[in-house]
């Protein structure tokens, strides 16, 4: 059907605009319409975003290529089941694991896979939860890998079992413990690492699950930890994949994933059911991710470094002011700015430049984080990087 179609819209060439347009699916008048500034409209005011991959901020902006498959999508009805099994079966093929999912954020991932861990392909516990009646309930966890997300977790009626040692983690399991939850970003701060985590479920034959939501730099860790031996593994798709803000990917073993399907919309009854993903996301994160595999990765890589140091390059003339390039240890693993001063000595405010900057013209966005400005350059649009380097230099020479 689909080469058929292209056949007839290429020949469609000398056709009249409006007709041409009608063949394609839009209106002769939506062809001729200009377009509408609907921010403007909403009187909502969008920004340079120098800060990061935050949720809160928009996450990132997708690729043209990922467009391009979410208007394609847009075009056709289908079975949504049969294109989530489709869409997975690629995906698990591009990561190299067992089965994968579309998940609706990173944060849906983690309710809908220790859902699935919990009632498996049951009807009678996904239509239970998160009434944990005569069922598992308990999920392990490091207290340093306590955070404010693995409410995604509660959702599902579990409770959480802090641990510190691996011996605390192996005297904990027991009849009730349904999974044993690691974050990834945290590896540094618990007293089990990853590699030692996945060797003690394996050895107490409990699931393991990896929340990587951030953590897809450099391009080898979409697959490090299923190949490290992680039962799931869960990545969002608006950060570093660059795929829809609200898509997500859960990745693991076939009968863990089946059981968070079972879980999942368009099925009814499910703890899942609002957690909606549609032809679009799926789409359009799968192209994100073929696209993210498939590019130049050291280019891009430099690209970043040449936006970060034009940045450091034009703050630093102000006199008192320092800045490095620093990359983080795992989180956002891509090149950020860290740029600080004297603030008594200078007499300027942390609060006011971030807020001017943000009050200016045009809008720029940037955080601060440890005492100092925070910045982040994978989000900028080409040419941004001027732009930000010359505010910025321009509200601390002012300040």
């Amino acid at each position: 059907m689909t080469t058929r179609r292209r056949t007839f819209l290429e020949g469609a060439v000398g056709l009249p605009t409006a007709l041409t347009a009608l063949v394609s699916g839009a209106s002769p008048a939506a062809a001729a319409r200009p377009k509408r500034d609907l921010l403007g409209e909403l009187n909502v005011r969008p920004f340079i975003n120098a800060a990061g991959t935050y949720t809160t901020h928009s996450g990132s902006l997708m690729r043209p290529e990922v467009m391009e498959a979410i208007n394609y999508a847009s075009q056709y009805f289908v079975e949504v089941d049969e294109l989530h099994d489709a869409v997975g079966k690629r995906i698990a093929s591009l990561v190299g694991s067992e089965a994968a999912m579309v998940t609706a954020g990173a944060a849906s991932a983690l309710t809908l896979g220790t859902a699935g861990i919990l009632t498996g392909v049951d009807r009678q516990k996904i239509n239970q939860i998160p009434d944990l009646t005569g069922m598992k309930n308990e999920v392990i966890v490091q207290k340093s890998h306590r955070f404010p997300y693995d409410h995604a977790i509660r959702n599902t009626g579990v409770k959480m079992v802090e641990v510190t040692s691996r011996a605390d983690l192996e005297r904990a399991v027991n009849e009730k413990t349904a999974a044993l939850f690691f974050l990834n970003y945290a590896n540094g701060k618990g007293e089990i690492k990853d590699a030692e985590f996945v060797e003690i479920g394996k050895k107490v034959k409990i699931p393991t699950f990896n929340d990587c939501a951030a953590d897809v730099h450099p391009v080898e860790n979409v697959s490090k930890w299923i190949k490290m031996g992680f039962d799931l593994v869960c990545f969002s798709g608006g950060k570093g994949l660059m795929a829809p803000q609200s898509s997500g990917l859960l990745l693991g073993r076939q009968d863990l994933i089946a059981g968070a399907r079972a879980n999942n919309s368009p099925t009814s009854a499910t703890i899942g059911r609002g957690m909606k993903v549609n032809k679009e996301e799926m789409l359009g994160i799968l192209v994100a991710l073929e696209s993210f595999l498939e590019r130049d990765h050291d280019k891009e890589w430099a690209e970043w470094e040449r936006r970060a140091k034009l940045i450091i390059a034009s703050v630093t003339a102000v006199p008192g002011v320092k800045a490095e390039m620093y990359l983080p240890e795992v989180f956002n693993r891509w090149p950020h700015i860290r740029v600080t001063w004297d603030e008594t000595a200078t007499g300027i405010k942390r609060a006011d430049v971030i807020h001017k900057m943000r009050a200016g013209e045009p809008s720029i966005l940037v955080w601060s984080a440890d005492d100092a400005l925070d910045l982040g350059v994978i989000t900028l649009k080409p040419g941004e990087d001027r732009i930000v380097a010359r505010r910025l230099t321009q509200e601390l020479r002012a300040g």
